[in-house]
């Protein structure tokens, strides 16, 4: 999951760094997927292991591993996303591995 968790950051941060989007953005990598979206981070798991200057610069997404699905919020930062799940599992993924949803 690390290693996914990786890309998924990756591809977050360069979902990011677009100044809007209408949908989401998403990495894939076989059947497991992040999904990063605009919409604030609103998982109190998440915000709560932030420190309250930071609530603001996450945004919410998800991702779907091995058949299970997480949640998690993200950030952009430099050319990653980074991505801070609510188990405490933390991931990057590389902007560039980051594709709009067509499916949405």
């Amino acid at each position: 999951m690390k290693a996914f968790a990786l890309a998924a950051a990756v591809a977050a941060a360069a979902f990011a760094a677009a100044p809007s989007f209408a949908q989401d953005l998403v990495a894939r990598q076989g059947n497991d997927s992040v999904r990063l979206s605009e919409a604030a981070c609103a998982s109190k798991l998440v915000l709560g292991r932030l420190e309250a200057g930071q609530h603001e610069e996450f945004h919410a997404a998800t991702a779907v591993f091995q058949g299970q699905n997480f949640v998690a919020c993200w950030r952009a930062m430099g050319n990653v996303a980074f991505l801070l799940y609510e188990d405490g599992d933390q991931g990057v993924i590389p902007l560039q591995e980051l594709k709009p949803d067509l499916s949405a």
